[in-house]
């Protein structure tokens, strides 16, 4: 008898299990065992062949038409053509030289087919393809064994590759299934019983050889509830140690720069910003370092919360950094910081000997700086000797930020502005120059899927923005057909009318220039080799100035740019000076120029959901109503126009998310692997499993605060080692 851990040579012999390994990477019974069926097929079912992909390793269930034998007409031998349906649609499949197959491939029997998808003359075939024929009715199974395992009423079809496929990969798992020795149960009699899940042994087998779909289903819950459990348990297992670190206490001051702060703000913060306030507040004044990710709609004010919990660590005698993924970002942040804080922020020099720190209580004020990569040498020396010295009581940057040579008094707050944008590595190198763990905030506008994968795992404490600051504007959001040249005209003569009434707009590309390798998006929607190229910001700005757009002031705006002129084109743009802004996504997050009212986004369908909700708000910002204009020449019934269509149909954030996490699929939930070693995780779901998660959830608690270590669970800690691989369950825990 074989056990999980057994080498596949014991069970299926060296050639087959050598094969497996090289193909799929299978080594152990265990392995192949948890590695589950793509999807089941019934007999007599339609298999969506249109929704086949040209270049797919495909494997479909579908019933013989047509059988046609012909002559080849350049040259000799003949080509067996034979169609197949699932009762709507077809596939051709087509082999050169093997009339004989005619004799197998007869009208009406069924098989499963797998080969690549390949397109010719408009028409998806299999060329050469695998097969497998299932028996006719009343055939006797033991006259027929090779098709033993499709004899049930589902047949698994497995991810599988062109050497290996999925009919081998079950009479494979049929073996190891006919072999192997019940294992061991981790989970407890009682915690089955509870949330009603059948055994290890019976979920293994029934996953792989349903007797039915409602003993499918039954395996499926049990697998994926394990794998939920094994995550939170590790979750859980690290927040509690992590609980136990040392962390500067910063509790709130009542005679402080955050108390003048908050006298000074000349508008009311909302209910949400309030709550926000509360809950970092208490977070920051705990011996333990704060974890909390902010969430919230596009300028629903995270950035003066964030504010304000500096201003909490600035009180108590410590630095806070807010770390900012571009320089235009970073640099739009510190005056933006400068414009709120007034006459309590100092972002000069720091002072001469014997005048007053930038930080000093008595002094009523904080000193505010700014360091990126493109700093001057003089300037960032005067930068790093305030940061060293503690002056620097606010330090806005990039990746500057994680240097060698940056080095801090008490950094107290590290404030992570679209923290998906920064490695693991990069965040840990900011945390790392801090004397004692510092508290953490971390705020995204819209998540995406790894911050809703960490938020529902429970990774983060959440706190969620979800309504608009007192006086903003609404934004209407239209997708407008780019290949009908009326619509076009009416797009850029909109844009003229709003400057004429002395607003400004944007004009978006998804490039810098006509070099399809010139991008500054990092997100966006895949590309269509068939389509042409991409619009670039340096075609689209001069053709703009000469043809629809002439008489504005119309400037360019890309990542490309050194700094200073970066900075100037957005200093120019905020003081009114240009008209419109042809820029890429660098103004993705963080710009703010209220007088924006109009943006059109160009070639809209090669941007994400995510990328789109953020662009649209950068306008709307101030009094007056903004306008989106989305313009694409996708065809209406395709996927893309589906996606710019949900987009203009709300603006919530928090929806378009789970929608962008829809469409992308949450791929591997721990992100990108972090070893060589295998992962079993395979069905967890975060769209369908959400309530399965929050049950696996509350008994990871309840088992780690009775035994952190698992040591009264060996079973269960050798699961979790199994499912959830060190270095991975690190990765999440950081991320």
């Amino acid at each position: 008898m074989a056990t999980l851990s057994t080498p596949l040579g014991k069970v299926l012999g060296d050639k087959t299990a050598a094969a497996l390994t090289e193909t799929l990477g299978l080594a152990t019974v265990g392995d192949l065992l948890y590695h589950f069926p793509r999807r089941y097929a019934e007999r007599g079912e339609h298999t969506d062949l249109s929704a086949l992909q040209v270049g797919d390793q495909v494997t479909v269930l579908a019933q013989v038409q047509r059988v046609n034998v012909r002559p080849m007409r350049q040259r000799r031998g003949n080509l067996l053509e034979v169609t197949v349906g699932d009762g709507q649609r077809t596939l051709t499949l087509t082999f050169f030289n093997q009339a004989w197959r005619q004799r197998q491939l007869t009208v009406g029997r069924w098989g499963l087919f797998a080969g690549k998808v390949t397109e010719f003359r408009g028409k998806r075939q299999l060329n050469g393809p695998d097969f497998q024929l299932l028996s006719d009715p009343g055939e006797a199974a033991e006259d027929n064994t090779e098709i033993e395992e499709f004899l049930g009423a589902l047949i698994p079809v497995y991810p599988a590759a062109a050497t290996m496929p999925s009919w081998t990969v079950a009479r494979c798992v049929r073996v190891a299934l006919d072999t192997l020795e019940p294992p061991p149960d981790p989970l407890p009699e009682s915690l089955r019983a509870d949330h009603e899940l059948v055994g290890l042994a019976a979920a293994l087998h029934d996953i792989h050889r349903p007797s039915s779909w409602q003993a499918r289903a039954a395996a499926r819950k049990r697998l994926t509830f394990d794998e939920a459990f094994a995550l939170q348990l590790t979750l859980v297992q690290r927040k509690a140690r992590a609980a136990d670190w040392p962390a500067v206490q910063r509790p709130r001051r009542t005679d402080g720069v955050l108390a003048a702060f908050d006298a000074r703000l000349p508008y009311q913060l909302t209910d949400g910003q309030l709550a926000v306030g509360e809950e970092v507040a208490e977070d920051l004044a705990r011996p333990h370092p704060m974890h909390r990710l902010l969430q919230g709609e596009v300028g629903s004010g995270k950035t003066v919360c964030a504010l304000r919990a500096m201003l909490q660590v600035v009180d108590s005698g410590g630095q806070a950094v807010l770390l900012a993924p571009t320089e235009v970002l970073a640099a739009q942040h510190h005056r933006g910081l400068a414009a709120l804080l007034g006459d309590l922020a100092r972002t000069g020099p720091a002072p001469a000997d014997g005048e007053l720190p930038l930080g000093d209580e008595a002094a009523g004020a904080t000193g505010l700086a700014l360091l990126t990569g493109s700093l001057p040498a003089a300037a960032r020396r005067r930068v790093l000797a305030d940061i060293a010295a503690g002056t620097a009581g606010i330090v806005v940057g990039t990746h500057a930020l994680l240097y060698q040579g940056v080095e801090f008094a008490d950094l107290g707050l590290i404030v992570v502005d679209e923290q998906h944008r920064f490695g693991v590595e990069q965040r840990d190198a900011l945390r790392d120059k801090a004397t004692q763990p510092p508290h953490v905030l971390v705020m995204t506008a819209t998540p995406i899927p790894r911050t809703v994968a960490m938020t529902v795992f429970g990774d983060l404490s959440v706190s969620s923005l979800t309504e608009l600051p007192r006086g903003r504007s609404p934004i209407a959001t239209h997708v407008v057909p780019g290949n009908r040249e009326r619509w076009m005209e009416r797009t850029w003569a909109r844009v003229r009318e709003e400057v004429a009434v002395g607003h400004q707009a944007y004009v978006v590309c998804p490039r810098i220039g006509v070099d399809p390798t010139d991008e500054d998006a990092d997100e966006g929607a895949p590309a269509d080799d068939e389509r042409r190229p991409p619009l670039g910001v340096a075609e689209v700005a001069p053709q703009l100035a000469d043809g629809p757009l002439a008489g504005l002031r119309v400037g360019q705006l890309t990542g490309r740019l050194p700094a200073d002129q970066k900075d100037a084109v957005m200093r120019a743009f905020a003081a009114g000076e240009l008209d419109v802004l042809v820029a890429t996504t660098v103004i993705e997050v963080g710009v703010d120029v209220p007088n924006a009212t109009v943006m059109v986004v160009l070639d809209a369908d090669r941007f994400g959901v995510s990328q789109l909700h953020q662009l649209r708000g950068r306008v709307g910002r101030g009094s007056a109503p903004g306008l989106c204009l989305l313009v694409s020449e996708a065809a209406p019934e395709s996927p893309a126009h589906e996606r710019l269509t949900a987009v203009a149909s709300t603006v919530d954030g928090f929806r378009l998310a789970e929608l962008d996490l829809e469409q992308r699929r949450e791929g591997d939930v721990l992100g990108a692997a972090q070893s060589g070693r295998r992962s079993h995780l395979r069905l967890l779901s975060l769209l369908s499993d959400a309530k399965l998660i929050a049950e696996a959830r509350d008994e990871a608690v309840r088992v780690i605060e009775a035994d952190r270590e698992l040591t009264e669970h060996p079973l269960l800690a050798e699961t979790v080692a199994v499912l959830v691989d060190e270095d991975r369950a690190e990765y999440l825990e950081k991320g």
